[in-house]
């Protein structure tokens, strides 16, 4: 007699081995011991039954269920709950393990520290962060942040996961450089933002000479242990240098780090490194354009006359095209020579444009194409490139300044002063914040104010002497007294344009027209927004003014 587990069922036919209902294998079942003979061969005997009933097959008795009978589905359900247990504790571990070797999509190289006792070598750990920076920039799917993002954090103690936090990134590059005599040794880590733990380091030495090598190096490193995978197209990105002139390399290092300064006096210092660099690497095109950048920087800061340096900021932009027709940053300071000296903003808009396709993280080309769309009255165009570059680079002071400027020249000006207000608090010591903050406060009519950031950019400028004529012009005569005053002689640090701004204040269109051609002549960069600038409502029917604007191909 046969027994089926599944539904109990009894089956007296030794032949079968399947239950005739649900399939199952029948198990055999032992007779009860108290069972006599003529019990079951009566069991045995063929029954009276239905004639359709198979005659080969016994009749069936349905048994109550045993006492062990739940216990295979028990089992069963257990089995299947420590299945599922471990399938997920399987896929946990796997998609654990796969976020750990996931590529690092987003990174911030923190300045790097000299560690010497010689701070004349300032600028080499600066120019290897800022090269670095530049470097992984370039790499796909690799979000690095900004050099002016990066740097406020300089001389700080700041805990990773507080960069983390901050600046939204998943690790940071740590670096130490120590230099004596001709020997230069790097220290560099990465470590995970979230825990806090170095992920990788390494110690490089090197001689001094070996500098360009290094770089490549240490980008490439770098890039590596991101578990960034390199195309054959991106490992010649990280590999790239400019020139193979270790002297001329960290002479452009000294250039980069005086320009960014932005006084006339250390503009005038990076030019001077950038001609010893190119002196030294006649091929070095990325020096050529930071020297056409520095004479474009002095036109603007008035360290020398603006024809002369833009004559000289169009040289050598066009030599650093003919070396490099691929490099973002001769494009971008061609493109400023067209829109400054010659007012050719078609030309000026090309060369933007190539530099932004060639670089499209590169802050200066966006905010260069932004304020020139937008002074030329395409302002939605304009100050969406400037927002770029604002998403590019959130802490530059002067991507901030120029918003705020150009909101402000838009009639916008509770916002554009209240972002001009905002970026002086980022950095106090920015003197032309000051002078956007004065022009902001001018047209508002908060004329104390206006006086006081006047004034506060001369000292910053270093120019205290012209500061305390400011006040003291206000404190005694009131605006108009400060308005007579600065239009009385020729100021340094008054410009021909604000001289004309002040007249018109005065009454005095005459003087005022005179000082504007006086603006056109040496291509001043306030002049440019003669477009926008409210401050001019008075006189936009003269038709000296429609003389002018169609000069400078505004009309």
């Amino acid at each position: 007699m046969k027994r089926c587990p599944q539904c109990n069922r009894v089956e007296t036919d030794d032949a079968l081995g399947f239950c005739r209902v649900d399939g199952v294998p029948l198990v055999r079942e032992s007779l009860p011991l108290n069972t006599d003979a003529t019990e079951i061969e009566t069991s045995l005997l063929p029954h009276p039954t239905n004639a359709n009933v198979d005659r080969a097959t016994g009749p069936t008795t349905v048994l109550p269920p045993p006492q062990s009978a739940p216990r295979p589905k028990r089992f069963g359900v257990v089995l299947m709950i420590v299945g599922v247990l471990l399938a997920a504790s399987l896929l946990g571990a796997y998609f654990f393990s796969k976020k750990r070797n996931a590529p690092i999509q987003s990174i911030a190289v923190m300045p790097f520290v000299n560690a010497g006792s010689n701070p004349d070598v300032e600028y080499l750990s600066d120019g290897m962060t800022e090269t670095l920076i530049n470097t992984l920039a370039q790499l796909p799917d690799l979000t690095v942040k900004a050099r002016s993002s990066v740097f406020r954090y300089k001389g700080k103690e700041v805990e990773p996961q507080t960069v983390g936090n901050e600046l939204n990134v998943q690790a940071i590059v740590n670096g130490r450089v120590v230099q004596r005599d001709d020997d230069l040794t790097l220290y560099l880590s990465l470590v995970d933002t979230r825990t806090g733990n170095q992920l990788w380091g390494e110690q490089y030495t090197r001689k001094r000479h070996d500098l360009v090598s290094l770089q490549t190096v240490v980008g490439r490193d770098v890039a590596t242990k991101l578990k960034t995978k390199l195309s054959g197209a991106d490992e010649q990105t990280v590999a790239k240098s400019y020139t193979h002139d270790a002297e001329a390399y960290q002479l452009y290092l000294q250039g980069r780090f005086f320009a960014n300064k932005r006084t006339p006096q250390s503009i005038l210092k990076a030019i001077e490194y950038y001609q010893q660099a190119i002196d030294k690497d006649p091929s070095y095109a990325l020096g050529y354009a930071g020297l056409s950048d520095g004479y474009s920087l002095l036109a603007y800061y008035g360290g020398m006359p603006a024809p002369t340096a833009l004559r000289k900021a169009r040289a050598a932009a066009e030599r650093a095209m003919s070396l490099d027709d691929n490099l973002a940053e001769s494009h971008n300071a061609m493109g400023f020579v067209f829109a400054v000296a010659d007012f050719d903003y078609p030309a000026a808009e090309r060369e933007y444009k190539r530099a932004i396709a060639l670089d499209p993280n590169f802050t200066t080309a966006h905010h260069n194409l932004g304020v020139m769309l937008t002074r030329t009255g395409r302002s939605d165009e304009g100050m969406a490139e400037v927002r770029r570059a604002l998403e590019i680079e959130p802490f530059s002071i002067i991507v901030n300044r120029l918003y705020g400027e150009c909101l402000t020249y838009l009639r916008r000006y509770d916002e554009g002063l209240a972002h001009l207000k905002k970026t002086s608090e980022m950095d106090p010591t920015f003197p032309t914040t000051f002078f956007a903050l004065s022009g902001a406060y001018r047209l508002m009519g908060k004329h104390a104010e206006s006086v006081e950031s006047f004034a506060k950019f001369h000292e910053l400028f270093g120019r205290p002497e012209t500061a305390a004529v400011v006040r003291s012009s206000f404190a005694t005569g009131g605006w108009q007294g400060f308005l007579r005053e600065m239009t009385s002689k020729e100021r340094d640090g008054v410009s021909p344009y604000m001289t004309g701004i002040f007249l018109l204040e005065l009454g005095e269109k005459e003087k005022a027209f005179a000082q504007f051609e006086k603006a056109f002549e040496i291509r001043e960069y306030q002049l440019r927004f003669i477009k926008l600038d409210p401050s001019v409502d008075a006189v936009r029917s003269d038709p000296r003014f429609k003389e002018l604007t169609k000069r400078m191909r505004l009309d």
